[in-house]
């Protein structure tokens, strides 16, 4: 395997066992049908595929009214009942609460109607998403049992299985936990310890080891454990590969430890779980023995774009909240409304709200289409996107109470420890930057390889092609790729910002090449220039989102058509600047790019492992 290809594994693979609300099992079948290249794959080679993304989904009358019927009630049991500053407090969700949310369906919102869930799909579940995250221990006890707890049944698991686990799962008479993340083995989940041996009649496999930091680890009868089995390889060797495991507690040696102390959602169960000589049935096996790796990275890839319409959900919640404190707090005879610095946070915040909603409903109508393209680089990049954009708005609520907000009897301060956790779990926002743009850079790298190969070789015909081609960059070209004019794909209001998103989407492009044709294989270690890239990525589907939304509202007359082509405009206008300056960073002469600098100031502090410039107040000898 080469270099690149082991790094996208172990990307792939950072996460930790916490969640936030994911996918879900939907009646449309996943399809068995090749797939599409998908459209941000397409990014990297300077082309918008618009048929994936261009009109912005819809879902049907039908859909929307059966969706609706749920809306109420979860909406009034949230508001009126739910106690989230108790729960913070006590750090635990009371029976009766989880008993309420149970008898909602919340807890079979994936399983399919035929095992007794509601079969509801992405989109669908995204919806109720923003809903069952106005209480984030909620949110995170629900996805830690469905959206990967359970996740592995509906994806891989046999019909025999299936039938035996999730009708109780879907009740939620029975719950479900995750067991991945072991104490030597975080964002490098393939380098796991715990271990299953095969008994000599085959019947069972002994299981051994321990999971940390396991959501439900406390509460869950069905356990998903990964663990190291013994695998006889094609070329006849025996080698030590992961295997997924269906573990019920009933079996016996299970046992977990106290809950852990957290900075934020204090009311979700976190601990430790271990496994002593657990008797693990061989037809628990979930999908096939030594596929394991496999079935966690579908498992954790497929459901991270919902993170984007829960944390709207909050937001639009937040954004409410402090506007009704901003329109009636007074200072210097003035609301705080009436002031630019405070009207300007309003203004972000509608702005990131606008953009995580819009790529997650982008995105979920991706997955929910038959045939659907491999959306992870799109989920991946939504999840960053929205974990720090959570992160970032509610510290900026926080600042427009002041005081009050730091305050406990204010919800602010308890937001701002609940969101932390989300640029850290569903893979550091790190190690998903790497995957977004590794994987990228290695399909167009397939796309690409002749012509680099060319370029090398210094085959006359490519060079002259490549300098002609530059020198009409450096002259400023007329990018076209079919966004605005008569037959474009989006409405003349946000035109101007379709000619910005197709500019930066031809020169990043040309970006890729180069970078290809100047790191090859080595680019794996550039982890500087592969933020970058992925930050440009980011960004790009960001406007392709808003501008794909916004189009469909204008031509559809929807409510305030005009405010949503006032946000995608200036986030177009916002995105279109960072990535010019981003683009220029990875040029290699750029007086912009500072990595180098970065780079020594680093390796000087952890020689020493610590800060290392004289006081201020000290004199030479």
């Amino acid at each position: 395997m080469s270099c690149c290809g082991l790094f996208l594994r172990r990307a792939a693979a950072a996460s930790s066992c916490w969640a936030v609300v994911a996918t879900t099992a939907i009646p449309r079948r996943l399809s068995s049908s090749q797939t599409s290249r998908g459209f941000a794959k397409e990014l990297f080679l300077g082309k918008i595929e618009k048929k994936e993304v261009f009109p912005f989904p819809e879902v049907s009358q039908d859909e929307l009214n059966e969706i609706n019927q749920f809306v109420g009630p979860i909406q009034k049991f949230f508001t009126e009942e739910v106690d989230s500053r108790k729960i913070d407090q006590e750090g635990k969700i009371p029976k009766e609460t989880l008993e309420k949310l149970k008898s909602l369906g919340l807890f079979g919102m994936q399983v399919p109607e035929e095992h007794g869930g509601l079969g509801l799909s992405n989109t669908m579940y995204a919806r109720l998403g923003e809903l069952v995250s106005l209480d984030a221990s909620i949110a995170v006890t629900l996805a830690a049992h469905q959206a990967i707890g359970l996740k592995g049944l509906i994806l891989v698991g046999t019909e025999e299985q299936k039938a035996k686990y999730l009708p109780k799962l879907a009740s939620g008479e029975h719950i479900a936990a995750f067991c991945l993340t072991e104490p030597a083995s975080g964002s490098d989940a393939a380098s796991i310890q715990a271990r299953a041996v095969l008994s000599e009649d085959k019947k069972y496999y002994i299981l051994n080891g321990s999971k940390i930091w396991i959501t439900n680890g406390g509460l869950a009868n069905i356990f998903t454990v990964f663990a190291k089995t013994k695998v006889v390889d094609s070329d006849i060797s025996v080698k030590d590969k992961i295997t997924a495991f269906i573990v019920e507690r009933d079996f016996g040696g299970v046992s977990n430890g106290k809950p852990e102390d957290k900075l934020g959602i204090r009311g979700s169960n976190t601990c430790e779980v271990h496994f002593e000589n657990t008797r693990v049935p061989a037809e628990n096996v979930l999908g096939e023995v030594g596929g394991g790796f496999k079935v966690a990275m579908n498992i954790l890839t497929s459901g991270r774009f919902s993170m984007g319409s829960s944390v709207a959900g909050m937001l639009k919640k937040l954004i409410e909240m402090t506007a009704e404190y901003a329109c009636t707090r007074k200072q210097f005879n003035r609301n705080l409304s009436e002031f630019g610095l405070i009207q300007e946070k309003f203004a972000l915040m509608a702005q990131k709200a606008y953009v995580m909603e819009s790529m997650t409903y982008l995105t979920a109508g991706m997955l929910d289409q038959p045939g659907f393209p491999d959306c992870s680089i799109e989920a991946a990049m939504v999840k960053v996107f929205s974990s720090e954009g959570a992160w970032q708005c509610v510290s900026e609520a926080l600042q427009i109470l002041g005081g009050t907000g730091y305050m406990k009897g204010h919800p602010y301060e308890r937001m701002l420890r609940d969101t932390r956790i989300l640029l850290i779990f569903e893979g550091t926002n790190e190690i998903l930057r790497m995957y977004i743009a590794l994987t990228g850079l290695q399909h167009a790298g397939r796309i690409l390889t002749a012509r680099i190969n060319e370029l090398k070789r210094g085959n006359v015909t490519t060079v002259l092609e490549t300098i002609s081609r530059r020198l009409r960059d450096s002259l400023g070209r007329t990018v076209d790729l079919g966004l605005t004019g008569n037959l474009g794909a989006v409405h003349p209001s946000v035109a101007d910002s379709a000619r910005k998103l197709e500019e930066n989407v031809y020169y990043f492009g040309r970006t890729v090449e180069t970078l290809l044709l100047r790191f090859g294989k080595t680019i794996v270690e550039e982890q500087m220039v592969l933020k970058r890239v992925a930050n440009i990525l980011i960004n790009l589907y960001g406007m392709t989102a808003v501008l794909s939304r916004a189009s469909r509202s204008m031509r559809a007359g929807l409510p305030n058509h005009d405010h949503e082509v006032l946000l995608a405009n200036i986030f177009c206008a916002e995105a279109y600047s960072q990535n010019l300056f981003t683009l220029s960073q990875l040029d290699k002469y750029s007086p912009e790019n500072l990595d180098e600098q970065v780079k020594k100031v680093s390796q000087q502090i952890l020689e020493r492992r610590a800060y290392i410039c004289a006081h201020p107040l000290d004199q030479a000898s």
